[in-house]
């Protein structure tokens, strides 16, 4: 499953694979990169939830919150950890179940040509530094990997269902980066964000 292994350079990258994804339909290349939040519970940081949502083993008597999930089969290609740390559950060159009901300008069914980030977080309190290092660090080895032409939130292809990332993950800071970064290597494509600038 892991497909980035010499382009990644961040704290821990660890692989989980989760039986919650499929092939990308065929002649379908990867454009997008769909950035959200996740805590479970929420509000909690650090539990092993999170990855036993994505590979069907949470123990839903394990806090009250869980029953709603029960019938969820769902996963991430990424998860970002609050100390930056990244675990890999499904392969780049697979969808990856995170998106769900969702559009990107005129084209629905966001799994089908894009890859998830889940950013340990919420929509409440500020995203760690090492996990904006961790996040820089892995968009440059996508955009190696992939012919990314976009990066949004989770809101912005399911406005009024998803809310994540939130108001306190700070596009301005990861764009500033990443164009940064993109301007050391000049053979990566150029990555649209939902913001100006």
């Amino acid at each position: 499953m892991p497909d980035l292994p010499e382009l990644l350079n961040v704290p821990e990258v660890r692989h989980e694979p989760s039986p919650n994804c499929d092939p990308r339909p065929q002649g379908i290349s990867v454009e997008l990169l769909v950035i959200h939040n996740i805590s479970l519970p929420p509000g909690k940081f650090n539990t092993p939830f999170i990855a036993d949502l994505f590979c069907n083993r949470l123990n839903y008597d394990a806090d009250p919150y869980f029953e709603q999930l029960r019938p969820l089969r769902v996963s991430a290609h990424f998860l970002i950890r609050r100390d930056g740390g990244v675990v890999q559950f499904v392969a780049t060159t697979q969808r990856a179940w995170h998106a769900g009901v969702s559009s990107f300008g005129a084209r629905e069914r966001c799994n089908d040509f894009s890859i998830g980030i889940e950013l340990e977080g919420t929509d409440y309190e500020p995203f760690t530094s090492p996990q904006y290092v961790a996040l820089y660090a892995l968009t440059h080895a996508l955009l190696k990997r992939h012919g990314l032409t976009a990066v949004c939130g989770h809101s912005d292809i399911a406005p009024g269902r998803k809310t994540d990332p939130g108001p306190f993950f700070d596009w301005v800071q990861y764009q500033q980066a990443v164009v940064d970064r993109r301007a050391q290597v000049l053979t990566t494509p150029r990555l649209g964000f939902p913001i100006e600038g």
